[in-house]
């Protein structure tokens, strides 16, 4: 019998406790945040909120009485190390207890729109590989860069100047970024890598001693077609991606083929769009035949990789019908 009184006892707190937070939410209450990197440190503490504001909303609040802590460096956790709450997330989803409520906030530190450094990482490129095609006098001396230069060469600059341009062109018109902002560091790391990159494939495969593919024209010829159909491949899966996503919105829909042909690859793969990317290197580093373009390309190759099987995990778990013959980015592979 003291055990039943015990339990019921215990439903007429929670009761009580629930009740409290109901009210709370719809009269308002107060919340109290905190820094995720010293947890016990106190931010500040807003008032008068309601069970239906949503996590952007306290960031804005926080913004305007914390100036330098701008809602994009805004990160907010129910726990200290806990993972970040989407910005759409209401207060009353996040199970708060109606007194002490408190969240944790950690600061990203200084922020640059995702816009901005695709659009820098991909121009250097553009405007870097064309001073060894263009300029190899100032690279190699003038007595070697008397020598003309292979075909396969012409072909790779034109093949490279599409890509980046396609890429720059993608990033003003069509892709829609689900994140506004990223740490400013990563412009640094993004332009070093594909900086880097472009000056050390452009070295090689302009030089005047240059050796031409083992296959010769035929090889050439097979990485050019390959690489052509590889690009529209990618352009048609962007155009695809961006067609789910209504303008100013995070929503997110399973993708699927369209009339497109080179949306099929949707049947096989979660992000085509990487399985494309890596086959138009993969069919420049055939055109070229250059150590630096496999190098690349592998290096690519690994961190889409992980971008593609993180994008699956995600598709699975939010998606119950998701479709299960999937891989993430190598068909019945990975």
């Amino acid at each position: 019998m003291r055990h039943w009184v015990s339990i019921v006892g215990q439903l007429r707190a929670s009761t009580c406790d629930l009740g409290t937070f109901y009210f709370g939410a719809m009269g308002g209450f107060n919340l109290e945040v905190f820094d995720a990197k010293e947890p016990t440190r106190s931010i500040i503490t807003l008032d008068s909120l309601s069970g239906e504001e949503t996590i952007l909303a306290i960031k804005k609040r926080i913004a305007q009485k914390k100036l330098a802590l701008t809602v994009e460096r805004q990160s907010m956790r129910v726990e200290p190390k806990g993972k970040a709450i989407s910005d759409e997330k209401q207060i009353r989803e996040l199970g708060l207890a109606a007194q002490n409520a408190h969240l944790y906030v950690r600061d990203l530190g200084p922020q640059i729109p995702w816009k901005t450094v695709f659009l820098m990482e991909y121009a250097g490129p553009l405007f870097i590989y064309p001073l060894f095609y263009f300029r190899p006098e100032f690279i190699y001396g003038s007595v070697l860069s008397k020598k003309p230069y292979h075909f396969a060469v012409n072909y790779a600059f034109i093949c490279w100047s599409i890509h980046y341009a396609k890429r720059l062109f993608e990033t003003e018109f069509i892709h829609r970024f689900s994140n506004g902002t990223m740490p400013r560091f990563n412009l640094i790391k993004n332009c070093s890598y594909y900086w880097g990159f472009a000056a050390f494939i452009a070295y090689f495969v302009n030089h005047p001693l240059y050796t031409p593919p083992y296959f010769g024209n035929y090889q050439v010829y097979v990485g050019l077609v390959a690489f052509a159909i590889s690009e529209f491949g990618n352009l048609s899966i962007h155009i695809l991606l961006r067609n789910l996503r209504p303008p100013g919105t995070r929503e997110r829909r399973i993708p699927r083929p369209d009339g497109n042909p080179m949306s099929l690859l949707f049947n096989f793969v979660s992000c085509p769009n990487y399985t494309y990317e890596v086959m138009s290197w993969m069919s420049f580093s055939i055109m070229v035949q250059s150590m630096p373009s496999l190098l690349f390309t592998i290096a690519g190759f690994i961190q889409m990789t992980i971008w593609a099987k993180n994008k699956h995990r995600a598709y699975k778990k939010e998606f119950a019908d998701y479709p299960k013959e999937r891989k993430a980015i190598v068909p019945f592979l990975i």
